[in-house]
């Protein structure tokens, strides 16, 4: 029965949820101290986070209900501060807290329901994939990413996994996800030196351990994916992290043939914009939205990109489970390791 127990269901009936399912239901997803359910909003709300975040949950509405077992959390405020940066964003392509409902064991989030699926595989089956569809994600991730960053706000874990369509259908728009490592950057100039992040996609001021304090972490991020989506694989792949790491502190990729052959100029003078050692010159959210490229990108179908995004996918699920987001020791380890060879 998992966290949703009898406790757990009678709790949320109470507050005007009924989860999909009943006694058998089967979480959407698991965690190491959370479980994610479906339930349906009996009645109609208002919900209000301040500030104009508000909006209206409606009776039938579908949400999805993040369980947190609080016994198998480290750090509880690890979880408020997530709550409390989700209350500050509205936007249409960030998914959308509405309700923080606490109990002694438990604390249930909920969210908006999304059930389209991750980026990636959203690209790998469609019909026709070009450059001008790869624009139009970037544009909309960083529209989003244009509302966090105006309020001071930072991801830190840009991925694919994190960018999920609101359904299954043809004209679905995307949604960023998973808060947890998402931090405010703080007033007066204090630097965030927490080393976090996912491999290949962590931005190299992350790596130095030398303190960062910009959202331009998340646009070199922005790189990364652009960069995967015009090709269908990473510019930073080594197997082993510290060589890992040591490419991304340098900037080490290129633009190898036959897969970049035919992609735009453009297309390249945006990836390398946004893969800028140099913060100060990394483009910034609202620039890399009206970047030529994103103006003018090429219908042309990227039926090889397709085809390598589909081998990356595979490859990526098997070493998931080995990788996943980098604990905070290993990444110090690993980055030892590398300064200890130079």
């Amino acid at each position: 029965m998992g966290l949703f127990g009898k406790n757990a269901k009678s709790f949320l009936l109470d507050k005007g949820y009924e989860k999909e399912g009943g006694e058998r239901a089967v979480p959407l997803g698991t965690g190491n101290f959370a479980e994610v359910y479906k339930a349906k909003r009996k009645t109609t709300i208002k919900w209000d986070h301040g500030n104009g975040n508000e909006g209206t949950l409606n009776e039938g509405e579908y949400v999805a209900i993040k369980i947190i077992d609080k016994s198998k959390v480290e750090d509880m405020n690890d979880i408020t501060r997530e709550i409390d940066i989700m209350k500050k964003v509205k936007h249409e392509n960030i998914i959308q807290l509405y309700e923080c409902l606490d109990e002694p064991k438990r604390m249930n989030l909920v969210m908006e329901l999304v059930t389209g699926g991750e980026l990636f595989d959203r690209i790998v089956s469609k019909g026709n994939y070009s450059e001008k569809d790869a624009a139009t994600t970037i544009v909309t991730l960083c529209s989003a990413l244009h509302h966090l960053h105006e309020r001071k706000i930072v991801h830190r874990d840009l991925k694919p996994e994190n960018i999920l369509y609101k359904d299954t259908s043809d004209d679905s728009p995307i949604k960023l996800a998973d808060f947890g490592l998402a931090r405010e950057i703080a007033p007066g100039g204090a630097m965030m030196k927490t080393a976090c992040g996912t491999p290949g996609y962590v931005a190299p001021e992350i790596l130095k351990n030398e303190g960062y304090d910009s959202p331009a972490v998340d646009m070199w991020s922005v790189g990364v994916i652009l960069y995967i989506l015009l090709c269908g694989f990473p510019p930073f792949y080594e197997e082993e992290l510290p060589a890992l790491f040591d490419s991304i502190l340098h900037a080490r990729y290129d633009f190898p043939s036959p897969w970049w052959d035919t992609i735009s100029p453009g297309g390249k003078t945006l990836v390398k914009e946004l893969l800028e050692l140099k913060i100060d010159k990394r483009l910034d959210a609202k620039t890399t939205m009206q970047h030529d490229f994103c103006k003018t990108a090429s219908d042309k179908s990227l039926s090889d990109a397709q085809k390598a995004l589909k081998k990356f996918q595979a490859n990526r699920r098997l070493r998931k489970a080995a990788l996943g987001v980098i604990a905070q020791q290993r990444l110090e380890k690993a980055l030892a390791e590398l300064r200890m060879a130079k």
